[in-house]
């Protein structure tokens, strides 16, 4: 089956978006460790929407946070200087530290549950309560091992690169 014309846009803008974001990173060795899988990725999420189609409101959601997940790459997350954009943002809100990725954790969170409730329902033959426990389920077990993937990388990598990734 063919993508939409809104998932094909999608797509496309995910396939730009990569080399955009590794063009002047602040970190470039640590911005491939979050873009590399993306780009990876893309050609199977290509095919998975051809061969398991999704409704463009849940691969929107699936877009906008690969967008969004690409634009903080391009400053290991942790270093988006939001707060130059928006003067006393952050100070403003009493944060002392930047926290432009706990925003995008959250974001996956809200952005993720429709696409996968509406997997669960469509392929799964879950009713729809059940779907959204097991859309919740999910972000929940996804948030936690990639809590463990970046625990894993502080202790792989030297201090300085895993403290440029994880902030």
């Amino acid at each position: 089956m063919a993508l939409s014309r809104a998932q094909t846009r999608m797509v496309a803008a995910i396939a730009v978006a990569i080399p955009l974001s590794v063009i002047g990173a602040l970190y470039p060795s640590n911005t491939w460790l979050q873009v590399g899988p993306v780009a990876l990725l893309l050609p199977a999420a290509w095919w998975a929407l051809q061969r398991y189609p999704i409704s463009d409101a849940a691969a929107g959601c699936l877009t906008a946070f690969v967008l969004l997940h690409l634009f903080a790459a391009r400053w290991s997350y942790s270093f988006v200087p939001y707060d130059q954009w928006l003067p006393g943002l952050g100070s403003g809100l009493g944060f002392t530290r930047n926290m432009f990725d706990r925003l995008v954790h959250f974001l996956f969170g809200v952005l993720a549950v429709l696409p996968f409730a509406e997997i669960a329902m469509r392929y799964g033959g879950l009713p729809r309560r059940a779907a959204l426990i097991g859309a919740a389920l999910f972000v929940l077990a996804v948030g936690g091992l990639y809590e463990v993937f970046e625990w894993t990388l502080t202790l792989t990598l030297a201090p300085a690169d895993a403290g440029a990734y994880n902030g």
